[in-house]
């Protein structure tokens, strides 16, 4: 079920998501101009490498083996690691959904509120992938987490909306308008799935940093929703 756009009208026009497409776009396309030496060293400095603080002495051993050095500062990567993609279906699938789940969310929240929720929920979701990747050298990129936040908080901001989605039937597609909790619950419930068959085929997918993504984000609306109940 791939989809499509959603039922609801948004107020405002949704500036900080365009910024973020943006900004996600530009350093994908720069990504794409480096050679695979300099893609390399660039990954691995701005992704999230967990052996880098859970391996001591991994990123000399790293260097040494590559003869690469990495220059910037693993404090940075919970962070830099969300604008980064593996590759053009990563990006293109991430920036897709962001689109459609994304400009309602911010239209509730506030531009400003909405890039804290942003930025916050993929770090925690991140760090939250950490007792699954443990000690892994592969780094974890791409802005996952923090949509999978936005896609919760849109589970609960907007339980009654409509995704209308293709939908498989045999060889052919058809368009269907499926309820909002359904569509995101049915998705919810295929990462929880991934990522406990993953433990044994090693996809190199973050599934669980999906699922507490998607977790953050339901907090964080039920919040929000509580608190324009009592007001």
């Amino acid at each position: 079920m791939f989809p499509l756009y959603d039922t609801v009208p948004t107020r405002k026009r949704p500036y900080v998501l365009y910024a973020l497409l943006a900004v996600n776009v530009v350093v994908f396309l720069y990504q794409e101009s480096l050679n695979r030496v300099d893609l390399l060293q660039f990954m691995y400095n701005f992704g999230l490498v967990p052996a880098r603080w859970t391996v001591r002495g991994w990123e000399r051993f790293w260097q040494i083996r590559t003869g690469l050095q990495l220059n910037v500062s693993k404090w940075w990567s919970p962070l830099t690691h969300m604008f980064l993609h593996g590759g053009w279906s990563h990006i293109i699938g991430n920036m897709w959904f962001l689109w459609v789940f994304g400009d309602n969310v911010e239209d509730k929240m506030g531009h400003v509120k909405f890039s804290v929720f942003y930025l916050s929920s993929g770090i925690a979701a991140a760090l939250a992938y950490f007792p699954f990747g443990f000690r892994s050298q592969i780094p974890m990129v791409g802005a996952s987490g923090a949509i999978s936040a936005v896609m919760g908080a849109y589970y609960v901001m907007f339980p009654y909306s409509r995704i209308v989605s293709f939908v498989p039937i045999f060889f052919f597609f058809t368009l269907t308008a499926i309820p909002a909790g359904a569509y995101l619950l049915l998705w919810f419930l295929f990462q929880v799935l991934s990522g406990v068959l993953d433990s044994t085929m090693n996809t190199g997918v973050a599934w669980w940093a999906h699922v507490s993504g998607f977790i953050l984000g339901v907090l964080w609306g039920r919040y929000e929703k509580r608190k324009l109940y009592y007001l």
